[in-house]
C-alpha cells in the first residue's frame, strides 16, 4: 500500500499560465479551488493566485505541456 502524498504547497508569481495535460490526470489547486484535470484538457490562470499541481493518482506519472511568462495572458485556448 501507498503512503498518501503530502498536500503540496501552494506557490505564487508574476505571470500567466498555460497548461494542457498530454496523459493522465492531474489535481490543480487555485487558491481555495481544486480541479481534477484530465487528458486533453488545460487551463490557464494568473500565477499571482497561490496555485500547485500534482498527479491525479498517486501510482502514475501525468505529462503535462506547460508555458508561463509574463505576456502569457495573450495565450487564448480555441476550439476549431
Amino acid at each position: 500500500m501507498c503512503a498518501t502524498p503530502a498536500k503540496p504547497s501552494l506557490r505564487r508569481h508574476g505571470g500567466y499560465e498555460w497548461l494542457y495535460v498530454l496523459t493522465g490526470a492531474i489535481v490543480l489547486t487555485l487558491g481555495t479551488t481544486t480541479t481534477r484535470v484530465r487528458a486533453s484538457e488545460a487551463a490557464e490562470f494568473d500565477t499571482r493566485i497561490p496555485h500547485a499541481m500534482t498527479s491525479a493518482d498517486h501510482d502514475a506519472a501525468a505529462e503535462v505541456l506547460a508555458l508561463f511568462s509574463t505576456s502569457g495572458e495573450r495565450l487564448h485556448v480555441r476550439q476549431c
